[in-house]
């Protein structure tokens, strides 16, 4: 990317009196008001005249990957909530910044929204990890978005962002993740601890550190460079998410052996980062759609993944031959172990012993009334196709 691209699309998305600015704090009061004042104007004709508000919006996501599919749902929900006063123009990583670098360039104004996970700007602050890919006290994905939103988190994370980082973003969080797979491997015998000690091995954030502590060497690599990482021999074994976006760069052309469950990222959700000084400028009723289409775009990626995901599973077996298998306990229980290890060290900071309390105190509460609530589903599934899961 030019340095003449980046000066172009900065001055487009900071200029004061575009069309992205048009529905300024009041302008929709002042339309009314020239509706009431005469006899002959049924509705709002002058609001419908305005030109829409036109926000720029990147992900950390590749055109092709299925999460950017994801952040196009939230995009279509705005645009019919707005009734088309906001227009989000949607593009992928790469297209103004890199990935990694999404968090300052909404900080800036360079970008009004962004899509990604708080993990990517782990190089910032550690404590990022702890909102989705921190240790696992028991709780899963929905649990943790739960705490976001209801237990405090949403508090915590406002302090770390502006209090301590100092970024002009406002964040939400949704979609809360299906636990992240331990990955994929050349081998099929990867069951005890010694396998894997050694290993040249993708992650991000927090379970670099848990990954390095059980003996595999540990590379922070974007998405896109994960697949050529492997074909070079730079990392014997990776991660990233999910069998759909796994799939979609080619994970089953480097690797035939699929490993799912982990406690290494296991309470992930998307984050939302808003420019505080676009959000200030909207109108009440047209920030709050930018808000809780959140929410709307949450369900609806959820149920996205949970059809997209299975599928795609189904096929990399199928078409691509690619062999499934639980990670074994050993695996995991040594993974309880490194992050036991790992806590009294994250403790060091205050603000992440602050933020790992508060997520201890409400999965000791929450999490002790779903499993108990909780009735056996897998009892329940193997009853109805029994043999299934015996692969």
């Amino acid at each position: 990317m030019t340095d003449s691209k980046v000066d172009n699309v900065s001055a487009k998305s900071t200029e004061p009196d575009g069309s992205r600015r048009k529905f300024l704090k009041g302008s929709l009061a002042a339309a009314g008001g020239v509706a009431a004042a005469g006899t002959t104007i049924v509705g709002a004709p002058y609001v419908h005249a305005q030109s829409p508000i036109v926000l720029k919006m990147q992900t950390a996501w590749g055109a092709s990957n299925i999460w950017q599919d994801f952040a196009q749902e939230y995009v279509d929900r705005v645009h019919s909530m707005s009734g088309g006063r906001i227009q989000i123009d949607l593009l992928p990583s790469g297209a103004v910044v890199g990935t990694f670098q999404l968090m300052d360039a909404v900080s800036d104004g360079l970008l009004d929204i962004g899509h990604d996970v708080p993990v990517y700007w782990y190089g910032k602050n550690k404590a990022a990890s702890l909102f989705g890919t921190g240790p696992v006290w028991g709780g899963d994905a929905n649990n943790m978005m739960s705490w976001w939103y209801a237990g405090g988190g949403k508090e915590l994370y406002r302090e770390l962002v502006q209090d301590i980082m100092g970024f002009n973003v406002e964040g939400y969080f949704g979609f809360p993740m299906p636990s992240q797979p331990f990955g994929w491997f050349k081998n099929d015998d990867v069951t005890s601890v010694s396998d894997i000690e050694g290993l040249k091995y993708r992650t991000v954030g927090l379970a670099a550190d848990l990954l390095q502590e059980m003996g595999m060497a540990v590379a922070q690599l974007p998405g896109g460079e994960i697949v050529p990482a492997m074909e070079r021999g730079v990392i014997d074994a990776f991660e990233f998410n999910n069998p759909s976006s796994d799939s979609d760069f080619g994970a089953q052309d480097v690797a035939k052996n699929y490993y799912l469950g982990s406690y290494h990222q296991a309470s992930e959700s998307f984050e939302w980062l808003f420019n505080r000084d676009m959000l200030d400028s909207l109108d009440d009723d047209l920030r709050a759609i930018l808000i809780h289409a959140v929410e709307a775009a949450s369900t609806s990626n959820t149920a996205s993944a949970l059809d997209r995901y299975s599928a795609d599973l189904q096929a990399l077996q199928t078409e691509s031959g690619v062999t499934v298998h639980r990670t074994s306990d050993e695996i995991l229980a040594a993974q309880l172990e490194a992050w036991s290890t790992l806590i009294p060290t994250l403790e060091e900071d205050e603000f992440s012993r602050r933020c790992m309390e508060s997520q201890k105190e409400w999965v000791e509460r929450t999490v002790f009334y779903e499993l108990m609530n909780q009735p056996d589903l897998q009892l329940a599934y193997e009853h109805f196709f029994p043999g299934r899961l015996n692969m």
